[in-house]
């Protein structure tokens, strides 16, 4: 069984930056495309940003310049640096990891538990 374990998330001031984790542990053997979406008070999840196995990443226009996401292949981990925070980036952030497969067999899309961002004004 694979979970996801997140880290990170706090209450900063708007400007400062956070650093989020997701580490992926259990029976991993490869997980094609890894993301963080987020969810703000009221508001739909979004994804802000994804990154294939290969290294190619994507980031909603919001984040463009602040935000870089990476991840460490060996360590089934994925990291979203967070830079020039904003009070709109204040949300629950999650990891996403697509088309997990492990030892076991394929086990498709898995869900961390959130991890809330705060930006204060």
């Amino acid at each position: 069984q694979v979970q996801l374990v997140e880290s990170g998330g706090g209450l900063v001031q708007a400007g400062g930056s956070l650093r989020l984790s997701c580490a992926a542990s259990g029976n991993v053997f490869r997980i094609n495309y890894m993301a963080w979406y987020r969810q703000a008070p009221g508001k739909q999840r979004e994804m802000v940003a994804g990154m294939t196995s290969g290294g190619d990443t994507s980031y909603i226009d919001s984040v463009k310049g602040r935000f870089t996401i990476s991840r460490d292949n060996g360590k089934n981990t994925v990291y979203l640096s967070m830079n020039s925070l904003k009070p709109e980036d204040t949300g629950v952030y999650y990891c996403n990891c697509r088309a997990v497969v492990s030892y076991s067999g394929y086990l498709g899309d898995i869900w961390g538990q959130g991890t809330p961002v705060t930006v204060s004004s």
